[in-house]
């Protein structure tokens, strides 16, 4: 900087500095905060323990300034082994989604999920829209780059946990049904479970008791199926769509006669856990005497002996001709029959057997027949899941959509909302301290009734929306397909019977098969 001479003095120049306000003021960031707690189903002190943890939450998140609570997520008494039927911990997410949430606080891997890939997926996701999570017990923080390795280690952890406790509880469950002190969990059509026994509920017994009384009198399956959807009468899910799989359950079902079977079937021990049918890998235990009948033992005893002698003659006359009135003819529509001509068996249609000018298809060995339904069969059993679930999906999406055109049933679905956001709000308010204990019960115990009553009536309003015959016959071809053998070698008439309605002959080479839901498969012998 230069200097300048005053009367022969050397002075430097002086800088001068000026402050300009800012105009505008910089907002200070809040981290948005959400807290997750689950109470276990086995707490001894469920509710305390939830009110306790939320109150924690609320605190903790308010006392850090540089943080702004956005909700209290909690879910009561649901396990953790998966996210799907955590109605609070999935609200979170839609949240998070919504970019609502920025951080979620949490007290460890095995309240957040007891399933390692949920975990893990859950995680991913968050991070990829810019939630982290923190796991207080063991440490984690996901905005850390080892937090998603220290949590896969947890949740392995967890999940071994929660597979060691299925472990000690199918145990406790079996030593139960050995001393005859077990009850099922769910009770059958025609009962309630009413302080842990079966009670007989008198309008569900009602149809339980024609049932075996037509049945006797000489109705079969078809016929009381046909009769019971004629007159609209419910089915155990309120539908009114009845099949002859249905009514066989009922007669076989020694529930009815007052006796249980324990231990029909079991889950595995390998997470996600899946139902499997017991056919002798685990011992079963029979209780007689167990509840109060709803059929007299003379006549369920009679019943099954009519059952397994109708089955014994059924499966004679199939024995020989399996396909009997299943093929029809591709180019007149006719039904075929079976003819041996040289010591080997055919299938030729009708019409054309009597003239062969009247229909020009060609006769099909049965060999070939068979053996296309066999190849047909274990491609299906294989991939039935690939197969008909997307089937499932779009007709679901058809019936929701119908549904919610359904006004009535659009407004019980929002007071159904309505009661479930007052419910949190009012666990929001004690945890708080602003509501006592006493009147906190007494709320919730009016809000829960009102819950239970809309959704009773919304349950009844859905039975009245008659399902999709080809949606209800897709979702029970699934059910039988799930317990059919995984492969088969040789013809079985009792398959064929259960999944396929129609077989068409196409030519003597194409053989199409028609299954019970209208679903077509086409084979080439």
């Amino acid at each position: 900087m230069a200097d300048k001479s005053i009367n022969g003095t050397s002075a430097i120049r002086q800088k001068e500095i000026f402050q300009i306000d800012a105009t505008i003021k910089q907002e200070t960031f809040k981290m948005r905060v959400a807290g997750y707690a689950r109470v276990s189903s086995d707490s001894k002190d469920q509710l305390n323990s939830f009110a306790v943890q939320v109150r924690y939450y609320t605190n903790l998140i308010e006392e850090n300034l540089s943080w702004e609570m956005v909700d209290i997520y909690a879910d009561e008494g649901i396990s953790g082994v998966s996210t799907e039927k955590r109605d609070d911990f999935n609200r979170m997410i839609n949240d998070c989604r919504d970019g609502k949430i920025d951080r979620i606080v949490t007290k460890s891997t095995s309240r957040f999920s007891r399933n390692t890939l949920d975990s893990i997926a859950t995680v991913r996701e968050l991070k990829a829209i810019g939630v982290t999570v923190y796991f207080e017990k063991e440490g984690i923080d996901t905005a850390k780059l080892s937090g998603e390795n220290l949590l896969t280690l947890y949740s392995l952890f967890a999940q071994e946990e929660s597979v060691s406790m299925s472990k000690n509880m199918k145990k406790g469950a079996r030593m139960r049904m050995q001393k005859g002190t077990y009850t099922p969990s769910n009770a059958p059509f025609g009962y309630r479970m009413v302080n842990r026994q079966y009670e007989i509920y008198e309008p569900e017994a009602e149809i339980i008791r024609r049932i075996f009384a037509e049945y006797l009198m000489g109705s079969g399956f078809r016929e009381i199926c046909k009769n019971f959807n004629a007159e609209g009468i419910p089915s155990r899910t309120n539908n009114v769509v009845w099949r002859k799989g249905a009514i066989s359950s009922i007669i076989k079902n020694e529930r009815y006669v007052g006796d249980l079977l324990l231990q029909k079937s079991f889950n595995q021990d390998v997470i996600p856990y899946k139902n499997k049918i017991n056919k002798g890998e685990l011992p079963q235990y029979y209780v007689k005497d167990n509840h109060e009948p709803i059929v007299s033992r003379i006549q369920y005893e009679l019943a099954n002996i009519l059952l397994n002698e109708r089955a014994t003659t059924v499966k004679l006359e199939y024995e020989e001709y399996p396909f009997s009135g299943k093929i029809v003819c591709g180019e007149c529509g006719g039904n075929y029959r079976r003819k041996i001509t040289n010591h080997k068996a055919y299938w030729v249609c009708r019409l054309h057997d009597t003239d062969k000018k009247d229909c020009v298809s060609e006769r099909i060995r049965e060999d070939k027949i068979t053996f296309a339904f066999i190849h047909m069969y274990n491609k299906l059993r294989k991939n039935h899941h690939q197969i008909l679930a997307p089937i499932v999906i779009t007709l679901n999406k058809v019936q929701e959509q119908q549904q919610r055109e359904n006004l009535e049933l659009q407004n019980i679905n929002k007071k159904i909302a309505t009661l479930t956001e007052q419910n949190h709000a009012m666990s929001g308010l004690l945890s708080r301290g602003i509501l006592d204990s006493a009147l906190f019960i007494s709320k919730t115990d009016e809000l829960k009734k009102e819950l239970k009553d809309a959704k009773d009536l919304k349950i009844r309003l859905l039975g009245k929306l008659r399902k999709d015959a080809t949606l209800e016959e897709t979702e029970n071809l699934i059910e039988i397909l799930d317990e059919l053998p995984e492969s088969i070698t040789e013809m079985n008439e009792e398959i064929l019977n259960e999944i396929v309605e129609k077989v068409v002959a196409k030519d003597n080479q194409t053989i199409v098969f028609i299954l019970k839901n209208g679903l077509t498969l086409t084979e080439r012998m």
